[in-house]
Parts: C-alpha cells; sequence; structure tokens
C-alpha cells in the first residue's frame, strides 16, 4: 500500500507540474477566468485538475491488479465515475455546460454505482424510514440522488487554493481510520488510492494556486467520497448511517444552506453562482492583513491561500465527532445538530459584521 501511495502521489505532481508548465499551449481552452462572482484569482489559470487524478487512479488500480487479480472488479467504480467526470470535463474546457447536465451526469454515474458495484443506501436508523429502503425503486433514486448531492456539494466549496482538495482528504482519512477499525482493508485501499493523487495535486494547487480542480476533479473527490462513505456503512452494519453524513458535513452543510439561502431567502435560482458562500465571505471579512480592494497578485494569492485553513477546521469540527461516535447513532444525530447550529450562527454573525473574535486574525 505504500509503494501504491508515493506511485501515485509523485504521479500525480508530474502530471500537473507538466500541465502547469507547457499551460501556454493549452490555456485558452483550459484556463480558468478570473472574472466572476466566485472568482478569486488574478491570472487565467488551468482548471483540469481532474484530469491528472484520473489518471493517476487508473494507472495505480493497473498496478494493483497486476499484484492482485482480485482487484480487478474495483474498476467498476471507476466505470460508474465516468460520466460525472467527463461531463465535468466539457465543462473545464468548452465552459457552457449547465448545471443541470451536471447534476444529471451525476446521478447517471450513482445509478452505475448501484448497479456495478452495489453501491447503495439502507437506511438512517430511523425505524419507519429504513423500511422505505426495502424498496427497489425508493433504494436506486435515493441513493443516486445523495451521491449526486455530495459530489455537487464538493463543485461548491471549490472556491479556494487547497480548501476541496484537503476537505476531501479529512474525510477519506477519517473513512479509512473507521473502515481500519472495523478490518476492512478494501475501503483502507479505496481511500489511499485516492488520497494519494490529491496530494500530489495538493503541493501545486496550495497556496500558490498554479493548477486548479475544477469541475471534473471537485465532482470525482465528491463522487469517490459519497461512494466510500456510503459503502462503509452498508458493508458493517455496525457503522452508523450518520457516519456518512456527518464525515461530510461541511460540504453537505454548505450546500443545503446555499439552497435555501438562494431559493427562499434570496428568491434566485439556486444553481447561479454568488459570492456569499462561507468561504467567500472568510475571504471577504475574516483575513485582515491587507485591504479588501488591494489588487496585486501576491496580495490576492497570500489572502486567497489564507482563507482555506478556517475552512479545513470546520470541516474538522464534523469529521471528528464522526470518528469518535461513529458506532453510535444518537451521538451523531446530535453532532449534526450542532454542528448545523454552529455553522449558520458563525455565517450569520460574518454576514452582520459581528465576526466571532476566534476567526479575527
Amino acid at each position: 500500500m505504500i509503494l501504491y501511495s508515493v506511485t501515485g502521489f509523485f504521479c500525480c505532481a508530474f502530471l500537473c507540474m507538466l500541465i502547469i508548465r507547457y499551460q501556454h499551449l493549452h490555456v485558452q481552452f483550459t484556463g480558468d477566468s478570473s472574472s466572476g462572482p466566485q472568482k478569486f484569482h488574478k491570472y487565467a489559470t488551468p482548471r483540469v485538475g481532474g484530469l491528472p487524478i484520473f489518471v493517476t487512479l487508473i494507472m495505480i488500480w493497473t498496478i494493483q491488479v497486476t499484484q492482485n487479480p482480485q482487484m480487478a472488479s474495483e474498476f467498476n467504480l471507476l466505470l460508474s465515475s465516468l460520466p460525472v467526470f467527463v461531463v465535468g470535463l466539457m465543462e473545464d474546457i468548452i465552459k457552457n455546460v449547465g448545471v443541470k447536465l451536471r447534476l444529471l451526469a451525476a446521478f447517471i454515474s450513482g445509478t452505475l454505482a448501484y448497479f456495478l458495484y452495489d453501491v447503495k443506501i439502507t437506511g438512517l436508523d430511523i425505524p419507519w424510514i429504513d423500511s422505505m429502503f426495502n424498496y427497489v425503486w425508493i433504494c436506486i433514486p435515493v441513493s443516486a440522488f445523495a451521491i449526486a448531492g455530495v459530489a455537487n456539494s464538493y463543485n461548491i466549496i471549490d472556491g479556494f487554493n487547497g480548501l476541496a482538495s484537503m476537505v476531501a482528504v479529512i474525510c477519506l482519512l477519517a473513512i479509512a481510520s473507521v473502515a481500519f477499525r472495523v478490518e476492512d482493508m478494501l475501503i483502507v485501499k479505496l481511500c489511499v488510492l485516492m488520497i494519494a493523487p490529491l496530494l500530489g495535486f495538493f503541493i501545486w494547487n496550495y497556496p500558490r494556486g498554479l493548477i486548479f480542480l475544477g469541475d471534473a476533479g471537485a465532482y470525482l473527490i465528491g463522487f469517490w467520497t459519497a461512494i466510500l462513505s456510503i459503502m462503509i456503512v452498508t458493508r458493517h452494519p455496525n457503522v452508523s448511517p450518520w457516519f456518512a453524513l456527518m464525515v461530510n458535513a461541511y460540504p453537505i452543510t454548505e450546500t443545503l444552506f446555499t439552497i435555501w439561502r438562494r431559493s427562499i431567502h434570496q428568491g434566485k435560482n439556486p444553481g447561479l453562482p454568488d459570492a456569499a458562500h462561507f468561504h467567500s465571505l472568510i475571504y471577504r471579512r475574516v483575513i485582515r492583513w491587507t485591504t479588501p480592494n488591494n489588487e496585486k497578485a501576491h496580495i490576492r494569492a497570500s489572502r486567497n491561500s489564507a482563507t482555506s485553513p478556517y475552512l479545513w477546521v470546520l470541516s474538522s469540527l464534523g469529521v471528528f465527532p464522526a470518528i469518535i461516535f461513529w458506532d453510535t447513532t444518537e451521538y451523531l444525530m446530535i453532532s449534526a445538530l450542532l454542528y448545523v447550529f454552529f455553522y449558520v450562527w458563525c455565517y450569520w454573525q460574518i454576514v452582520t459584521f459581528k465576526t466571532p473574535k476566534i476567526l479575527k486574525k
């Protein structure tokens, strides 16, 4: 496993380096514009970081199969991720793929995961709800919808250097730790399979932002995290279904709150981008070592990279209870309520210019 980790890290790091080194040949196609409500970088930057991650996943999987033919069936996970990855890559290059099509692709990927690898939600430890999952016509769409939702949530939080990639690493480490406790080495390997290339990408993405995940990368890591979150619960009945929710508490909460804020509170289309995400508020109102209107590239880059650690901590606040109470639904439910309350309280304090002292520099 160490060999696969090292190989995956250096392979992805090398592929990212090639993309960055020769960006003058492709940036007109792969570059991310610096204009828009969610753009906080100064120059066009390659947004195809998902491509080297996906290529590395295929390479590591191929090496593993040559050593252990029993791992051949795990290719179905990569195969099921193809729709959401390909559509995300289309958006990264042609930049006019609608959010509905991307969500549909994520839903198709979730459905494929059900049929190709039997990835499904079997319940929430709530008896009257759990009984509904015995019906295939309920289990399949709910499972696919949940997977698509988590995949999309990672695209929503992908706003600053190192943010989404490190949140995914934190979540995958949590899943791997519980998988190790229940002696499920397959899930541990699948976590490592993604963590290694993510870290190879991370060293180029943080802190300078030389390459971005793009939609393909964000959807891919969100899909992979969602799949493993569900798998560990399905394969081990002693793992609470609420573990899968809490380990992804930050991206899920951000997504649901964004939908409520845009569609109900503001009466707008929830699919339209804006600059009122939690991470955007941290950037604009909490990071204080420079004036908000300073347009110098190195200042903007410093503020960008300084934003992500706040959200890594916020993500960890959901992950820690998940690791501690992974087999106790009641405690995880309470933790979920406390997390949502803390998130909304912090958001409200910042948006009303009452930033908590613990967040101030």
